[in-house]
């Protein structure tokens, strides 16, 4: 008699779906505290699962982090600037360190092949070389990038679109996007 193979499981930080899916919704409702309770769980997570932890979990985490600070009015513009910007140049080193195999490809070329805005990587490089960008583009900054993670990473862990599309898109742009995704899917996330 032939044995059946049991699937391999997976083991993960968080209780289950149930729990991610809290998590999703808490980091991106806008309420202070309900994000505060979501970065909680996240650090849970990330004593758990250590390095094993999802680069976009990380960086949502970090850049969620940067907006509960600010609405908090505890920090001065500068200290906010820093905050901001370390999560900011965090989430571009990360997210094409991947990308960069034996050859050294510029940061505005793998930003281009993964849709982050080419501002954002300048913005990156603003507040890595030069100087310090004024508070309000790094919020903004913040917010392209948070809604970059909720598109690309968020919505599709949940299995759904999130993103708030017409209902009218052709299926062959959105045929495109998932081809020019798929190296995303495979490599950067999982």
């Amino acid at each position: 008699a032939r044995r059946r193979l049991k699937p391999l499981r997976t083991v993960v930080a968080w209780r289950g779906r149930a729990e991610w899916d809290q998590v999703m919704v808490g980091l991106y409702c806008g309420d202070s505290q309900l994000q505060q309770d979501a970065l909680d769980r996240v650090s849970a997570w990330k004593s758990r699962y250590g390095p094993k932890m999802p680069l976009a979990v990380d960086c949502t985490a970090e850049l969620i982090r940067c907006k509960v600070l600010d609405s908090s009015g505890k920090l001065k513009s500068h200290e906010l600037i820093l905050s901001y910007g370390l999560a900011l140049v965090r989430f571009v080193n990360l997210i094409t360190e991947r990308k960069q195999k034996m050859v050294s490809i510029p940061l505005r070329q793998l930003a281009r092949e993964v849709n982050i805005p080419i501002w954002v990587v300048d913005l990156r490089h603003e507040l890595t070389h030069g100087k310090l960008p004024r508070l309000a583009l790094c919020r903004k900054g913040c917010d392209v990038v948070l809604d970059w993670l909720r598109k690309m990473y968020w919505s599709r862990q949940l299995g759904n679109n999130l993103c708030e599309e017409s209902e009218d898109e052709d299926e062959e742009e959105e045929q495109e996007e998932v081809e020019a995704n798929a190296e995303l899917d495979n490599d950067a996330w999982e």
